[in-house]
């Protein structure tokens, strides 16, 4: 009875390849960056299947969808800052997010800012001079393992609070307003 249960929840293979991306992909889509960016690997946002997308008014006419695999695919680095939840180092890992921002086709030269957005709809405006100020980085896991949807991921755009006197000197629940968890959509903007 509980199988049959559970197989009914199942989403047949064609559904979710929607949202992956339309080329080289191997696992549902994760991270989707839009807006001044190259080529990208999706076309415009679909009204009928990104649901999530069009309740929070986000439109593109291309994109560049990464799964799981592709964003482990990039240069990974570790930080271990202080986590405001439970106020004890933890070590983080994850591409640049600079790096991401690259590899979407996106220049990161001169003024400009990245909006990053997630799954709950918290928006956050980054200028890039401080995404590399701060060493942001696109987190996939947290004390070695992947970060789970309900969490704090399975994205998380964070740094390491802790190696910056601004923000160290903060009380450790005010410094991560810059760092949604649960991050799914990136929208970078030209200065």
């Amino acid at each position: 009875m509980r199988r049959a249960a559970l197989a009914s929840l199942a989403v047949p293979a064609a559904q979710l390849a929607v949202a992956a991306p339309r080329s080289g992909s191997r696992g549902p889509g994760l991270l989707t960056v839009a807006g001044a960016i190259g080529a990208g690997n999706r076309k415009a946002l679909d009204p009928a299947l990104d649901q999530m997308m069009v309740k929070q008014k986000i439109a593109f006419d291309r994109a560049q969808v990464f799964d799981f695999a592709a964003l482990a695919a990039l240069p990974a680095v570790e930080i271990a800052p202080t986590l405001e939840y439970d106020a004890k180092p933890h070590r983080l890992r994850g591409p640049r997010l600079e790096a991401v921002l690259k590899a979407s086709g996106a220049s990161t030269e001169g003024g400009g800012q990245v909006l990053l957005r997630a799954v709950d709809g918290y928006t956050v405006p980054l200028s890039f001079a401080d995404m590399r100020r701060y060493g942001f980085i696109v987190a996939t896991h947290l004390d070695g393992a992947p970060m789970a949807l309900g969490g704090l991921g399975p994205l998380w755009a964070v740094y390491d609070a802790d190696r910056h006197a601004d923000m160290a000197a903060k009380p450790v629940n005010e410094r991560f307003a810059l760092c949604p968890w649960g991050l799914y959509f990136i929208e970078v903007q030209r200065g």
